[in-house]
């Protein structure tokens, strides 16, 4: 006993001298709600590291990635200390650039050490071989955010909503009592729509295994059609990013669908709602079909040009890899945990006044074990924005059928990537 009490002094003494012995300045690139979530983290940092200053940079979401493949192309030239990339993007850096990016077991301690604290499938795409380029953050898991007092003025029970025809009806007796529509679908500036009911239909751009193209598979083209649905029974608007926060501080839209970490982007830009949302699971294309999907979910990576390695793992070990980072980001701005003992924190299972007294972190990460798989791979961007303008064109009418759109997308991402398209 002696013995071991000793061992974990030298312990202690050692990670004291190494915390103290970490100094210096750091720059920290994100976007949006990640990089308040990450702010947030930082007081609790500096308790552990008072002599670090960290510099949170919220560049947006698109600047951080165009800047981080320029920077890499560039040699690692101009890159942060620590780099937030989306999971659907992160194959594209390891694959293009695999010096670009620190591996992360050739730190003490390893990343392999904090391994079975995150899900297997937040590490499929921030892993190549041996080598783990970054630790996963949050996770995207989708449900509807609801206004309570415009579903109940139309006489509408979210409870009731169980497929994609239900919520095209109750969409048309809410946008008749309330004007409100229920939904903002960002066509022609985005699929995120397209994407989410894809990956609830367990179908996406490509196969899991990262080797044929799949996008006009059953599941998607099903995805597309309802898209074209909603947008033609007039229960949706069309916007992107911005327009669906101003629309919804407006009271112009009664629902949103995005992934968990949207809670916090509605808290923060909309606190004097407080009491008037709620959350219910997405809509299945059946009843009785699946109604998880992700959308989203996030690492941090550590440049190999950084030269403050020591205090950039050690900022994101604190935000990522520990229940104090991942409940505080969870707490302030709604960022989904992805570290498992984080989801044990009383909070999770907590009564939120904001949200009408509702749980919703229990409906919320109750939906991640049904959420099939689905991977970016290194060519999302290039399928990405194919599939944004087959959309537009699908809705505008210029395809027959959502089939034939998805065929033309399917043949533009298998010339553009070299995949074959899946029989």
């Amino acid at each position: 006993m002696v013995k071991r009490w000793m061992a974990l002094g030298m312990v202690a003494a050692g990670l004291g001298m190494a915390q103290g012995n970490i100094s210096g300045e750091i720059t920290v690139w994100s976007w949006d709600i990640a990089a308040k979530a990450l702010q947030a983290t930082v007081p609790s940092f500096n308790k552990l590291y008072p002599n670090v200053k960290v510099n949170v940079v919220d560049l947006g979401n698109q600047q951080v990635y165009d800047k981080g493949l320029s920077g890499c192309a560039a040699g690692g030239t101009d890159l942060p200390d620590v780099y937030s990339v989306e999971n659907n993007e992160a194959e594209v850096f390891w694959a293009r650039f695999p010096n670009c990016f620190t591996d992360l077991n050739t730190l003490a301690p390893s990343a392999n050490a904090f391994k079975g604290n995150f899900p297997a499938f937040k590490w499929t795409e921030l892993q190549v071989g041996n080598k783990t380029y970054a630790m996963p953050w949050d996770s995207g898991p989708v449900v509807m955010f609801y206004r309570r007092d415009l579903y109940q003025k139309a006489g509408v029970n979210p409870d009731s909503i169980e497929t994609w025809d239900d919520y095209i009806a109750a969409g048309k007796k809410i946008v008749a009592a309330t004007g409100a529509k229920v939904g903002v679908i960002a066509n022609g500036t985005d699929d995120e729509w397209f994407r989410m009911l894809a990956n609830q239909n367990g179908c996406f751009y490509f196969s899991n295994d990262a080797k044929s193209v799949t996008v006009n598979k059953p599941g998607c083209v099903s995805a597309l059609e309802t898209v074209k649905k909603l947008i033609d029974a007039g229960v949706v608007m069309q916007g992107g990013w911005n327009e669906q926060i101003q629309a919804f501080k407006a009271g112009k839209v009664a629902t949103a669908m995005f992934g968990g970490w949207y809670e916090g982007t509605i808290r923060s830009n909309a606190p004097e709602l407080e009491g008037k949302w709620g959350v219910f699971r997405m809509p299945a294309a059946k009843k009785g079909g699946v109604r998880a999907a992700n959308l989203g979910g996030s690492a941090l990576a550590l440049p190999a040009s950084s030269k403050n390695k020591a205090a950039a793992w050690a900022f994101i070990r604190h935000a990522l890899a520990t229940t104090e980072g991942q409940v505080t980001m969870l707490k302030e701005y709604g960022l989904v945990p992805s570290y498992l003992p984080a989801l044990k924190d009383p909070y999770v299972n907590a009564a939120s006044k904001y949200w009408g007294g509702q749980a919703i972190w229990k409906t919320i990460l109750g939906t991640l074990g049904d959420v099939p798989q689905a991977r970016g791979t290194q060519y999302f961007q290039e399928a990405r924005q194919i599939m944004i303008k087959v959309q537009a064109d699908y809705v505008s009418g210029r395809f027959k059928s959502a089939k034939e759109a998805l065929d033309s997308a399917a043949k533009q991402i298998s010339s553009a990537t070299g995949l074959p398209i899946a029989k």
